[in-house]
């Protein structure tokens, strides 16, 4: 009974998860707005659930549609890149953002943006671009809250119906 009810939520969760851990790459772009070398980092909405999905053997039934959304899917992408530090005291670029719902790595790799107007400096970041994308994201983010807090009101009322 149980496994039912969980693989009943399993896409929402599991959507609730990537939006939370994209909100985080998200912020950390524009916490990093003025950080010289920073790039900014992003990814694909769609194929991070999808790979999330697979792994945790969850089904995509609530997601037929594949094509993804412009804003959805990041800039552009580049490998091999590291940030740079001029100072001892600086951050190596090694931290790792975990989701609440488990690790990131089911929600596949995270992409550099190429900028449309390169700073002198390095840094990647287009605030304008960022805060569509975070205002965006969080709007995603509240549609799947209440979806799932619906599907579970239904589900109370179904159990606690006196018929």
């Amino acid at each position: 009974m149980l496994d039912k009810l969980d693989a009943e939520f399993a896409f929402g969760r599991q959507a609730l998860d990537v939006r939370a851990w994209r909100q985080e790459l998200l912020s950390s772009n524009v916490a990093n707005a003025d950080t010289p070398g920073y790039k900014a980092r992003d990814i694909d909405f769609a194929s991070a659930l999808a790979g999330s999905l697979k792994k945790s053997g969850g089904t995509t039934a609530g997601a037929s549609n594949n094509a993804t959304l412009a804003m959805t899917r990041p800039a552009g992408v580049t490998q091999g890149m590291s940030m740079a530090s001029t100072e001892a005291g600086h951050m190596t670029g090694k931290a790792r953002l975990i989701a609440t719902g488990g690790p990131t790595d089911d929600f596949g790799k995270v992409a550099y943006r190429i900028p449309t107007q390169p700073a002198l400096d390095g840094n990647t970041v287009d605030l304008d671009a960022e805060r569509v994308q975070f205002a965006d994201n969080s709007l995603h983010f509240e549609a799947g809250m209440t979806v799932l807090s619906q599907q579970i009101k239904s589900m109370l009322a179904a159990i606690t119906s006196n018929s």
